[in-house]
């Protein structure tokens, strides 16, 4: 009886440490109120898959190390297994043998801790293994929990017994040494449990608090912009165009030994990642107020001397008064086969021949890179910290199709922190069928049209790696859908993830009136950029600004600075949208468009008119008349300065890229034979249909290797001390960035 009464409360014990084993290590996860809408359910998950992707990218030849300290551990984790199902064998076979069944039970405790965690994850993984995926990851993890609890408490209890034996017989050697043993397999256990199931679980938790806190402190509540018509000029905001908001997929194709593509450059892009002095001399009392400067720069090549006029781009609105009205914002997500590839490297290059890396690019190989997946997540959980709870949020995710994940709702009535959760878990899928995310992400503003513009805002942004090869992958056509959304005052962002994002498409279609993008470098640069604008990035303010210059000695010849740049003519420049822009220091970021004009005759009077509409279609024009200094050589200050000197260093870069392209045959040349696909990427696009036809799509990116020709490093090494004398110039040291660049290409050594 004494017996049945201590195994009782044993078993009491171990379900009431059990469960508050389980409270403890989870804690309560309420959050009452607040609607969990995600509706999206991931395809069919395959291990293989990840076993492929994981020994592709760690080979043996180079971590053979890993696979050795594998091994080993392997071993030593499943010596206490072998010793408990030899104690089992024992305790059944012996059942009638007193001694070797006790020999049996003492090596089955000797095991049993270890023993349950290995049963677990082999349950896991032949689950995983089969295609079984959990939909409530959450409840899995509280199981897993359960059991890694149980694990603990039959440790404790091998130790307890242990010491409870080694103390109390100590003069009985055989009993003593059991104790002994069970001590030290107590110990030897809780390793094993403690790497393989506590550490794992508690980074889990920590990387998904980590992950659901990614971003900064919530904004202030937000409204409608408004303005002071009597700020100063040190007061107020600035505004910058539409289009590129950096070069950062240039900066990553060098950086990774890349040649990047013409479009990867853009003067606007360029612009944006500098602050300028616009010129301003009187207090803005407007809108939008632009002011103009004008240089006379010596060429540095030729020495010709070259007239170029700015227009600064400035506002009336104090930047203490600015606010952005209510957001319902949807985020459109590529999950598709594309992401699932790291962010520095091309999706593409898998299929067909290898390529072979420089040594560098070997050693950068050992690093972990995250994929454009996460990047990708991770942004956009970024993205969602800046929301109020007045704010409505929706999402889409589209591979082959496109699927709500989340419906439109108010911040305010949604749980935030397990939709961050579920965006988490995305994991890449299938085609790229862009314009059925573009659709999808349409349709769910159809009850949105009819909000008051004057307090709310529509927009959507895009994540993607922009290479489409399902469904409508025209240009024309995707535009198309963007430009419907833009006349229904749905603007769109694009935020490009990856080394081989594709600028060439995305370009094109954020010409449209509303519309930029971004490309992300890393998640945690992203952030900080978003921190800083992402209300500037969410609310463009003046439209189809077109400015008329009236110059008998002048023509416009070329515009840096605005995307539509392609659509002047020697009399007019049109720049579709401006968004509002931090001002430091009395200079704007991005704040400025560069004319590059023709002189055609001595008249030096020029007859500036620019003309613009606000948000709601309301009409307003500024002139000016002004002279071209009779000089051979002037800036009238340090902003036109840096234009000029970025604008020809963008050239530069343009020409060395259009002539690189087409040394290589412009694009990937179309290759002879068919591109196999590996046997991972079955399992990401599916059983793939080869012919002999089967070559890559229009928007789909092969890498080709960094080259630079003779005649363009001499041309960068030339340019680059004219550049440095500039940058001291000026007193920007930010453009040091650019030198280096100038530096790597005028000494790179080209693959043999």
């Amino acid at each position: 009886m004494q017996d049945i009464i201590t195994n009782k409360k044993w078993i009491l014990l171990a379900v009431g440490t059990a469960a508050i084993s389980l409270f403890l290590f989870f804690g309560p996860a309420t959050n009452l109120g607040k609607i969990d809408d995600w509706q999206f359910t991931p395809g069919q998950f395959s291990f293989s898959s990840v076993l492929e992707q994981f020994f592709q990218q760690a080979p043996f030849s180079e971590y053979w190390y890993f696979y050795l300290l594998a091994f080993v551990a392997l071993i030593l984790f499943l010596i206490p297994v072998f010793i408990f199902f030899q104690g089992l064998v024992l305790r059944i076979k012996h059942a009638d043998d007193q001694i070797l069944r006790a020999k049996g039970i003492h090596k089955i405790s000797l095991g049993l801790p270890t023993t349950i965690i290995a049963i677990t994850l082999a349950v896991v993984i032949i689950a995983l293994y089969r295609g079984f995926y959990p939909e409530n990851g959450a409840v899995i993890l509280y199981v897993l929990g359960g059991i890694l609890a149980v694990a603990v408490i039959s440790l404790v209890t091998l130790l307890v017994r242990g010491l409870y034996v080694w103390i109390k017989f100590r003069a009985d050697q055989e009993l003593k040494r059991r104790g002994r043993n069970k001590i030290l397999f107590a110990i030897y256990n809780a390793a094993i449990i403690f790497v393989i199931g506590v550490v794992p679980l508690l980074g889990l938790g920590s990387l998904n608090s980590a992950r659901m806190n990614f971003g900064g402190a919530m904004p202030s509540s937000l409204s409608a912009p408004s303005f002071s018509a009597s700020s100063m000029a040190q007061d107020t905001i600035g505004f910058s165009v539409g289009g590129s908001k950096d070069i950062n997929s240039l900066r990553e194709n060098i950086k990774n030994n890349f040649l990047p593509i013409p479009t990867d450059v853009t003067y606007e892009g360029l612009f944006y990642d500098y602050l300028f002095d616009t010129g301003v001399q009187t207090p803005c009392q407007k809108l939008f107020c632009p002011s103009y400067t004008s240089a006379i720069s010596k060429d540095p090549f030729s020495g010709k001397d070259d007239y170029l006029l700015s227009v600064g781009l400035n506002s009336g609105i104090q930047q203490k008064d600015f606010t952005r009205k209510k957001l319902n914002l949807l985020i459109v997500l590529d999950i598709s086969g594309s992401m699932s590839s790291p962010f520095n490297r091309y999706y593409y290059d898998q299929f067909g021949a290898k390529k072979e890396l420089f040594p560098e690019e070997k050693e950068n190989e050992k690093d972990m890179t995250k994929t454009k997946m996460q990047v990708a997540a991770e942004s956009a959980v970024a993205l969602l910290e800046h929301l109020n709870p007045e704010d409505s949020f929706g999402m889409v995710l589209f591979d082959d199709v496109a699927y709500l994940a989340k419906p439109l709702r108010e911040i305010g009535d949604t749980d935030m922190e397990a939709i961050k959760g579920h965006i988490l878990e995305l994991r890449p899928q299938g085609g790229t069928n862009m314009s059925a995310g573009m659709k999808e992400g349409t349709d769910q503003f159809s009850e949105y049209l009819s909000a008051d513009s004057d307090e709310f805002e529509n927009r959507i942004i895009f994540l993607t790696d922009a290479q489409p090869n399902r469904g409508d992958i025209t240009e024309t056509g995707m535009l198309g859908v963007t430009k419907g959304n833009a006349d229904k005052k749905v603007y769109t962002s694009f935020v490009g993830i990856g080394v081989d994002f594709n600028t060439e498409l995305i370009e094109q279609i954020t010409k449209i009136r509303g519309a930029n993008y971004y490309s992300v470098n890393s998640p945690s640069e992203f952030k900080k950029r978003m921190d800083e604008g992402f209300d500037f990035m969410v609310t463009p303010l003046v439209f189809n600004l077109k400015l008329t210059v009236e110059a008998p000695g002048f023509k416009i010849q070329e515009v840096y600075g605005s995307p539509e740049a392609n659509e002047a003519t020697g009399e007019i420049m049109k720049v579709n949208t401006l968004f509002p822009s931090e001002r430091t220091g009395g200079e704007t970021r991005g704040g400025l468009v560069l004319l590059h004009m023709k002189r055609i005759s001595d008249d030096n009077t020029i007859k500036l008119t620019a003309s613009y509409e606000d948000r709601n279609g309301k009409s307003d024009s500024d002139f000016v008349s002004l002279e071209f200094e009779k000089r051979q050589e002037f800036y009238n200050n340090t902003g036109i300065r840096k234009g000029i000197v970025l604008a020809r260093y963008a050239n530069i870069l343009k020409n060395w890229l259009l002539k690189e392209r087409e040394i290589v045959g412009q694009q990937k040349p179309i290759p002879s034979e068919p591109i196999v696909p590996t046997v991972g990427s079955y399992y990401i696009e599916g059983i793939p249909i080869i012919d002999p036809e089967f070559v890559l799509g229009r928007w789909e990116r092969q890498s080709t290797k960094l080259r630079v020709s003779d005649e363009y490093k001499k041309l960068f090494a030339e340019f680059t001390p004219y550049f440095e004398r500039e940058m001291t110039t000026i007193g920007d040291q930010t453009m040091s960035k650019e030198l280096d660049i100038l530096r790597t290409l005028s000494n790179y050594k080209n693959p043999q």
